[in-house]
């Protein structure tokens, strides 16, 4: 299965930056992961970019208002998409001004990262971290314990 993560904004701490690139190697031996960075704006325009950039996939909105998983969730919900034959899933990050109800309506869902609100950056780095411990467990890989 294919993985794009659309994000508004490119992350500047240098901390985060790094935790990316360490999730998106890990996560590289085992789906196709890319991360696209949208450019900010007026939430009308972000969210126009995220539905062109995500057209054709399985469309799953961030928001802290959306359903909190366990990992568990997470990793039955990858099995159950496989099975399906689900080509490619997108994944939305917003930006300050988060998304709107017309965007959170029209995805396949919207989870939760955490019932904090995250800062982009960081909401990042926890959704490519809990991608590859999906696929640990796939694997049967002890990361997960």
């Amino acid at each position: 299965m294919n993985w794009k993560i659309l994000a508004v904004g490119k992350p500047a701490l240098p901390w985060a930056r790094q935790g990316i690139d360490d999730y998106l190697g890990r996560c590289a031996r085992y789906a196709k992961v890319e991360v696209e960075y949208l450019k900010d704006g007026p939430r009308p325009q972000v969210e126009e970019r995220f539905l062109k950039h995500s057209e054709g996939s399985r469309r799953i909105v961030l928001d802290e208002r959306g359903e909190r998983l366990t990992t568990g969730a997470w990793h039955a919900a990858v099995d159950r998409w496989e099975l399906a034959g689900t080509k490619r899933v997108s994944l939305l990050i917003g930006g300050a001004d988060g998304h709107s109800e017309a965007l959170r309506a029209g995805a396949d869902a919207v989870w939760s990262l955490s019932a904090l609100t995250l800062q982009h950056e960081l909401a990042l780095v926890v959704l490519l971290e809990q991608l590859y411990r999906v696929y640990s467990i796939k694997r049967g890989e002890p990361y997960h314990r």
